[in-house]
């Protein structure tokens, strides 16, 4: 039986198609994704939800329907985060996409999400020490989940998403240090307050790995990937010096110039220095100089979860 995920976010929109097997077990037929920017003006637009946004977003969920049914897709679990939980007009934008597109969206909460995140990692990487932190940094939020075996220990959602920092804080051509500065500032406070109370016994036998947009665009980056590949991108150790060279790298370009670069996706030429400066402080809060780079997350916790 074909089944299949959605998970609506910020700043892209992913759709994966399985086939259930007989076991209970997955296998994954095709991936796709488009970035839509949902989120796009949010922060300036006092938490709404721009038409323009909305109809971007609608007119891709129906192609992702229309795949549906081509497909043969018995059962769909689609899922919205931050920018439709967080905005005034979420609700209004969830009816009008379920009529549209004739889909079923649910709004989940940051618990829920971050839940569904640790299925889909751990679905999906290699976990060989007792602790974890898991890490998935969205266009609207961050979730941060520790993980002992398959036991969620702590989770927390928190208001870092790189849509809404590289609007507030991003507004330069090119980036200067002073921006970068402030916004590492910023981020490196909430984190600290956020996560106070995430007390893990023994940091050095903890493993933190990073889902999700940025740390899988970092580490194709590095890997220099004219054509994304899972299979390399998946299990990718990236360590603090590679992420410290392409900030320097980044930095000093334009965003259109960085559409150059190997490896990085076209509507994520902007995004990617505050996912970059998350990634970093986060891997500073936990006294990390490397990571884990995870491609499943939430999309393969979505479609977990019908199986």
């Amino acid at each position: 039986m074909r089944i299949a995920s959605i998970d609506i976010g910020t700043n892209t929109i992913r759709l994966l198609i399985g086939e259930l097997l007989e076991q209970g077990t997955v296998e994954k037929l095709h991936i796709e994704r488009v970035i839509t920017r949902l989120g796009e003006g949010f922060s300036q637009n006092s938490g709404v939800i721009s038409k323009q946004a909305a109809e971007r977003t609608i007119q891709a969920l129906c192609r992702f329907n229309e795949m549906l049914g081509d497909c043969g897709v018995k059962h769909t679990r689609a899922v919205a985060t931050s920018v439709v939980r967080e905005s005034s007009n979420g609700e209004e934008f969830k009816e009008m996409a379920n009529r549209e597109t004739g889909l079923n969206i649910e709004v989940i909460s940051g618990d829920e999400e971050a839940r569904l995140t640790v299925n889909g990692v751990l679905g999906s990487a290699s976990v060989t020490t007792e602790d974890a932190l898991i890490f998935d940094i969205g266009g609207g939020s961050t979730e941060y989940i520790h993980v002992r075996g398959n036991t969620i220990i702590s989770l927390r959602s928190i208001a870092l998403g790189v849509v809404h920092m590289t609007e507030q804080y991003l507004t330069d051509d090119i980036n200067s240090e002073a921006e970068l500065a402030h916004l590492s500032e910023y981020i490196d406070n909430i984190i600290e307050l956020e996560l106070t109370d995430f007390d893990i016994p023994d940091i050095n036998s903890l493993s933190v790995i990073g889902t999700a947009g940025t740390p899988t665009t970092l580490a194709a980056i590095e890997l220099k990937l004219d054509t994304y590949d899972p299979s390399k991108v998946n299990g990718f150790i990236l360590s603090r010096d590679m992420i410290v060279q392409m900030l320097r790298t980044l930095r000093a370009m334009t965003a259109k110039e960085r559409l150059s670069l190997p490896g990085l996706e076209k509507g994520r030429e902007d995004l990617i220095v505050a996912g970059a400066l998350t990634t970093l402080s986060t891997m500073n809060r936990f006294s990390k100089d490397s990571l884990i780079v995870c491609d499943g997350g939430l999309l393969e916790g979505v479609l977990y979860s019908l199986a």
